[in-house]
């Protein structure tokens, strides 16, 4: 499993967040479901093959907590960025992603639209 320290170059983090790269079908089908908790430091990195609203949209059917959830382009800037709720059908972002990052619900107020993040390997796996 390959973890990314994400970290934020416009207004970086308190702690940078250990997030798991997740590119395979699988991976990404189970995303976060059915998990209760994440820990605070933890996200999950959904990569897709291409910038896209549709492919890199969202649900959360089956998830038992709220996220914060943040869309990237190819170069990683933030194009939008959304409080998920449990079992809500359906989110989507309003401009084209390749990345979709998804943390905590704490981390909402972290990141904004325009940031530019950058993605570490770690060798925390």
């Amino acid at each position: 499993m390959k973890i990314v320290e994400i970290q934020n170059s416009r207004q970086p983090l308190k702690s940078p967040i250990n997030a798991t790269y997740c590119s395979s079908f699988f991976c990404q089908l189970r995303g976060l479901m059915f998990r209760r908790s994440l820990a605070p430091d933890e996200g999950l990195l959904l990569v897709q093959k291409r910038e896209n609203r549709s492919e890199s949209a969202i649900h959360m059917l089956f998830m038992f907590m709220d996220i914060a959830v943040v869309w990237l382009n190819a170069s990683k800037q933030v194009v939008d960025v959304k409080y998920a709720r449990r079992w809500h059908l359906f989110y989507a972002p309003q401009s084209p992603a390749k990345y979709v990052l998804e943390l905590p619900h704490k981390h909402i107020e972290a990141f904004h639209v325009g940031d530019q993040l950058q993605f570490n390997e770690t060798n925390l796996a």
